[in-house]
């Protein structure tokens, strides 16, 4: 008896972005299945942040499609994008330094209020979503005092908190985009096991340069080069293909 196929969570298929005469992005096409994580990686100028950006609606694609659990969303905008269950994070840090990592995450969390208009009464009447921003801080291990301003803690907890404010809105899916940037290997260590945690509940697609990190974390790993999709595949089988590892040469794969 053969076991059912995994659930394709999100799909591109023969994704394009042109920036005038470059063309970014060529033909990709992929499956992102429910639970896993799946990481993108690449050579510098691969197409890896861009290819993210046109999944997550920053990005109008030139030509192809993009569609969430079977629903075309191609040019949706991110906020549509985000309220059907799709997240996003970014190379550079999204948070609001003058506010306190609770706060940030206070703010985030307000997304999942049932109405729109509710966003014009003060969040701390609201003890749901106090509760919830309080509950995903403590999972982190991110000060929840008011007087922690954003901007004063250390990168790696600013990392934490962009992850924090993207479980606030609870998305089915997540896309990060080089998480462990700048981190040392204490707090790289950190962010990878609150990422084995994520997953258990959340998809991850992880755009990573850290090659440690990619191989330790992801069930799959999809490869670019000059845009376009070289492999596919278990970590095992991406580390064997010749053709990837001489797209590394003089890198760790």
């Amino acid at each position: 008896m053969t076991s059912p196929s995994p659930q394709v969570l999100l799909r591109t298929e023969r994704l394009c972005k042109s920036f005038g005469s470059l063309l970014a992005v060529k033909e990709v096409s992929l499956d992102i299945r429910a639970g896993e994580i799946h990481a993108i990686i690449g050579p510098n100028g691969a197409g890896k942040t861009t290819l993210l950006n046109v999944m997550s609606g920053e990005l109008l694609p030139t030509s192809g499609s993009l569609f969430l659990e079977d629903q075309d969303v191609t040019g949706w905008t991110p906020d549509r994008l985000a309220r059907a269950g799709l997240g996003r994070s970014f190379q550079h840090f999204s948070t609001f330094e003058n506010l306190s990592a609770f706060e940030n995450v206070r703010l985030a969390a307000q997304v999942r209020l049932a109405t729109s208009m509710r966003f014009f009464k003060p969040a701390d009447r609201y003890a749901d979503v106090n509760a919830r921003a309080r509950d995903i801080l403590s999972g982190l291990a991110l000060p929840s005092s008011v007087e922690t301003l954003a901007g004063e803690i250390s990168h790696g907890e600013q990392r934490q908190l962009e992850i924090a404010m993207l479980m606030a809105i609870a998305p089915k899916l997540m896309l990060l985009d080089e998480p462990t940037s700048g981190m040392g290997k204490s707090e790289t260590r950190e962010l990878m096991a609150i990422l084995r945690r994520l997953s258990e509940q959340h998809t991850l697609v992880l755009v990573e340069h850290d090659m440690d990190v990619v191989f330790a974390l992801a069930n799959r790993i999809t490869v670019l080069v000059n845009g376009e999709v070289m492999a596919t595949g278990a970590p095992e089988e991406v580390r064997a293909n010749r053709k990837v590892r001489s797209a590394y040469l003089g890198e760790r794969v």
